[in-house]
């Protein structure tokens, strides 16, 4: 009687240890699901980078410090202003090819808006999706200064295309320029059919005629009581946006990175479900 209550205990145990792994594995099942809803997020990241440079160490230029920015924020396409291509003050070295490396992007595109100290400087767009037709025109001016671009690319997430684009506008004082190159920007995209992204540094605060234009024709992310972008430390001011025109898909969060040491500007992100 005593064997027959042992090999009792023993099935039993041997049932219940068989019961666990079917429960645990459907467990992981329903794990792999909740990933699949989470893949149908897109992060999209805005940074002016300082060239790389942290604004506490002059002439020191930090790539693993932006990557790393890039890396934790998960984002899935991102838009950076300020990107230095084979100057000499960065090494000689191309910023996006090794933003990308280390950020482990394996899409990217720099588009040149001045030459600059040996090499170039302008703006980029890094991405974990494969984009086509890498466009840039020239922003125009109605008082000289540095010259300034829109970029953008066609992506498509989930069978789904739209456009990717980033702008840094001119940083004078007088706001002629920026008000002129948000028109030219507005008259590029007044026709498309396609979702569009705009991303970049604006150099203007809400109530300006610049960000006045862009709300004519594109939603930004946020509307009030937003985060300021600069200064890099207890930042009071946003000039940084993301805004989206023909977009059908909500905005899930709009954040600010509370990142102070990579560049003198904070990251912004925006995540968007695409899910149908």
């Amino acid at each position: 009687m005593k064997r027959f209550r042992n090999k009792m205990k023993l099935r039993l145990c041997l049932f219940g240890g068989l019961l666990f792994l079917i429960v645990a594995s459907g467990c992981g099942t329903s794990k792999k699901v909740g990933m699949s809803k989470n893949e149908a997020l897109l992060k999209v990241l805005s940074y002016n980078i300082h060239h790389a440079n942290p604004p506490s160490k002059k002439n020191v230029i930090d790539i693993d410090a932006i990557a790393r920015v890039i890396v934790e924020s998960k984002a899935d396409i991102v838009a950076l202003q300020e990107v230095d291509q084979f100057t000499k003050r960065s090494g000689n070295a191309s910023q996006i090819q090794l933003i990308a490396e280390k950020a482990g992007l394996k899409y990217y595109h720099f588009f040149k808006a001045i030459n600059y100290d040996g090499g170039d400087y302008g703006i980029a767009i890094l991405s974990k999706y494969p984009f086509e037709q890498p466009t840039y025109i020239p922003l125009p001016q109605k008082n000289t200064a540095e010259e300034r671009i829109l970029a953008f690319v066609k992506i498509s997430v989930n069978k789904m295309p739209f456009i990717f684009a980033n702008t840094h506008l001119d940083a004078t004082g007088n706001p002629a320029n920026r008000e002129v190159q948000m028109q030219e920007i507005l008259k590029t995209f007044e026709k498309e059919t396609l979702p569009v992204i705009l991303c970049g540094d604006l150099n203007s605060v809400a109530g300006t005629a610049a960000i006045n234009l862009l709300d004519t024709q594109f939603k930004r992310t946020c509307l009030a009581n937003c985060e300021g972008t600069i200064p890099e430390t207890n930042p009071n001011r946003t000039i940084d946006y993301i805004a989206v025109k023909n977009w059908g898909w909500p905005l899930v969060k709009h954040q600010v990175i509370a990142e102070s040491y990579a560049s003198d500007h904070r990251p912004l992100m925006a995540t968007f479900n695409l899910k149908p």
